[in-house]
């Protein structure tokens, strides 16, 4: 329901493919700071990153998730980021990564907003929504910036593996129409 691939002024939003993995293991998926707030460990071995890459190519076939690669225009074959988007009903889950040379640019807002837009564009579409540590200001501001509402905060909802082994609180913001 989702289109395979969604452009904003500076980023591309694209399927995943295989070349990708060696490239964002060594952007982000070994980085202990980028994988903190994540729900899975920093990646040991690119192997690792090449099993998740060859899972999203299949999950984004299925059109129930879309594991959307981030890329600058001028740079399409080098991811910095994700933003994926799973559908469950009504309502899309997002979740994203970039890598920590590009934190600060204002660019994850930029690609949150042009899915948002798009996924509520579906007719089916009513609700997009997503969670993060209460803790990740900066994670709270990317939602804020791309018109999500804070809606709660959920106790025990979540484990973050590289904070704690124990479910944390999160905070659940939400953009609807």
């Amino acid at each position: 329901m989702l289109p395979n691939e969604l452009a904003t002024r500076r980023l591309l939003l694209r399927a995943p493919q295989p070349a990708d993995a060696r490239k964002i293991f060594d952007a982000y998926t070994q980085s202990a700071e980028a994988a903190r707030y994540m729900v899975w460990r920093p990646h040991a071995a690119v192997a690792q990153t090449e099993a998740f890459i060859a899972e999203c190519i299949a999950l984004f076939g299925e059109g129930a998730r879309w594991p959307y690669i981030l890329a600058l225009h001028d740079a399409p074959d080098a991811p910095i980021g994700m933003l994926e988007a799973r559908a469950s009903g009504y309502t899309v889950d997002i979740g994203y990564v970039l890598a920590q040379a590009y934190w600060g640019r204002g660019l994850m807002p930029e690609a949150v907003d042009a899915l948002a837009g798009a996924a509520l564009a579906v007719p089916a579409f009513f609700r997009l929504q997503a969670t993060c540590d209460v803790n990740n200001r900066n994670s709270a501001r990317v939602l804020e910036k791309a018109g999500f509402t804070r809606e709660g905060r959920l106790e025990r909802f979540v484990v973050h593996p590289n904070i704690s082994p124990e479910p944390g609180p999160s905070y659940m913001y939400a953009r609807c129409r």
